[in-house]
């Protein structure tokens, strides 16, 4: 009896098995990740005592040092982009032809044009957003107008896709829009929504709580284009890009959880230029007396290696009759069903077939 019930509970499974190979869906944007990543202490890369240098709202990382810029200032010296060499000592600052309106992140194109994300809107009242465009060695950033096709959205976070289009992610919402037409100077390219991330969970202690646990405040792409991370005031969510396929990385990817704990104010995150680790920076404005703002490396947690599952059944599931149940058993059943209703069918139609010839007799 034991047998048979085994044999009937591993027909169960792979009825179950069956219906389930026909049933299963994915939900795209659904990302598991550890809603609490055990952190890692942040190793300091320099300080950078520039006293124009106290609203940091982005940063990206060159190969000789690093580019900053500040959040909306109302001192004309502090609007400007900033390059810093590698002890975060400012060797250069140009300034913007004319006033942006809220500067909130930096990313960097494949050939070296430094993009400036003007797209803070706190009230959520303006009518168009900006983007500057700074291409290697020119003295002045090119103004191009963008406005969202939904109304007024608050965004602190930019990323470029590998083909040079701007991808801007919302703050509170982590809505992604990009342009429907070229940026083109002295024109407003229409923006579309192309999709929404979902963060995981997160518990990681920040100075804004459960809201900077939410809120996207900095976004970059690593070098070779493969990775794309978001952060928040708590955390870095790192996606793998596979074919250069930003906005399915973003709204179906399951990323990585690098936790950023207790930054003074979290705005900024950029890839080292090797690729290798996190960088981040905090604006340091209404902070303690002393407070100066550091460049911060994190190294990520590297990415799962694919598994591979192992086909053949373990000598104790054997002994114990639990029997995994794969495709080929399920295929094997079907087909045997197929077969069985033939002979049934033919049975059918011989005995049919006798029982009219003895009636004829």
């Amino acid at each position: 009896m034991r047998r048979r019930g085994n044999r009937t509970n591993r027909r169960l499974r792979i009825a179950a098995a069956a219906v389930v190979a026909c049933a299963v869906t994915t939900a795209p944007g659904a990302a598991a990740a550890n809603p609490s990543p055990t952190p890692v202490p942040a190793t300091p890369v320099c300080e950078v005592r520039d006293g124009r240098l106290t609203e940091i709202s982005g940063m990206v990382a060159t190969d000789d040092g690093y580019v900053i810029i500040n959040d909306g200032a109302n001192d004309e010296a502090r609007r400007r982009i900033f390059f810093l060499d590698r002890e975060c000592s400012v060797v250069r600052a140009v300034p913007y032809p004319s006033r942006p309106r809220d500067t909130e992140d930096l990313a960097v194109g494949g050939d070296g044009t430094v993009w400036v994300a003007d797209v803070g809107d706190n009230d959520r009242s303006r009518q168009t957003l900006a983007v500057w465009k700074l291409p290697p060695g020119a003295d002045r950033p090119v103004l191009y107008r963008l406005a969202y096709p939904d109304g007024p959205h608050d965004a602190e976070a930019l990323l470029v896709t590998d083909d040079g289009r701007p991808v801007i992610v919302t703050k509170y919402s982590a809505t992604l829009y990009a342009p429907s037409a070229p940026l083109r100077p002295g024109t407003t390219a229409p923006l579309v929504k192309v999709g929404q991330v979902q963060l995981p969970a997160s518990t990681t202690s920040n100075p804004f709580g459960a809201l900077g646990r939410t809120a996207v405040t900095g976004a970059a792409t690593a070098p070779d284009g493969r990775r794309a991370v978001l952060r928040t005031y708590a955390d870095a969510y790192e996606f793998d890009v596979a074919d250069g396929d930003l906005i399915t990385a973003l709204t179906s990817g399951t990323p990585r959880v690098t936790a950023l704990p207790d930054e003074p104010q979290g705005e900024s995150i950029t890839y080292s230029h090797d690729g290798r680790s996190l960088l981040t920076v905090s604006e340091t404005a209404g902070q303690p007396p002393g407070t100066t703002p550091r460049i911060l490396r994190y190294s990520p947690p590297p990415a799962a290696a694919p598994s591979v599952p192992d086909a053949t059944p373990t000598p104790s599931a054997q002994a114990a009759g639990d029997e995994t149940v794969s495709f080929d058993d399920v295929r094997t059943y079907v087909v045997a069903a197929g077969a069985l209703g033939l002979v049934l069918i033919v049975v059918g139609l011989v005995a049919v077939t006798r029982a009219r010839r003895a009636g004829s007799r």
